[in-house]
């Protein structure tokens, strides 16, 4: 069996991370690689093109009025906010340390906030 028709029943199975992971590593060789390690190569590739697509289907049927991320804020206008700050606040660990984030200001303002830790 070639190659080729590995990667077409991958994706009959829809195993579309793997298909795409092992075109990948067929393109770039596979010099030292051992077989279980191409193997777990594998299986990461499908398993991160899963929750990836989990995740966009979730957040598709979430139907949120906006989309927004912490890379698309502006902070150029003065509202007290600071870059530094968000970013810390992006990896979420104020939750594992049990601390909370209150945010505050105007109602009707929309996301003219002061973040008040």
């Amino acid at each position: 069996m070639n190659n080729q028709e590995s990667i077409d029943k991958m994706k009959q199975m829809n195993l579309y991370g793997m298909a795409r992971a092992m075109t990948s590593a067929l393109d770039m060789g596979l010099a030292d690689i051992t077989p279980d390690e191409f193997v777990a190569h594998l299986v990461d590739a499908e398993w991160d093109d899963r929750y990836n697509r989990r995740l966009l289907r979730l957040i598709k049927n979430a139907k949120f009025r906006y989309t927004a991320s912490f890379e698309e804020m502006d902070f150029s206008l003065e509202r007290n906010l600071s870059k530094n700050m968000f970013l810390r606040f992006s990896d979420c660990s104020f939750i594992k340390d049990k601390k909370n984030i209150i945010i505050t200001g105007p109602t009707g303002v929309g996301y003219d906030k002061y973040l008040v830790m």
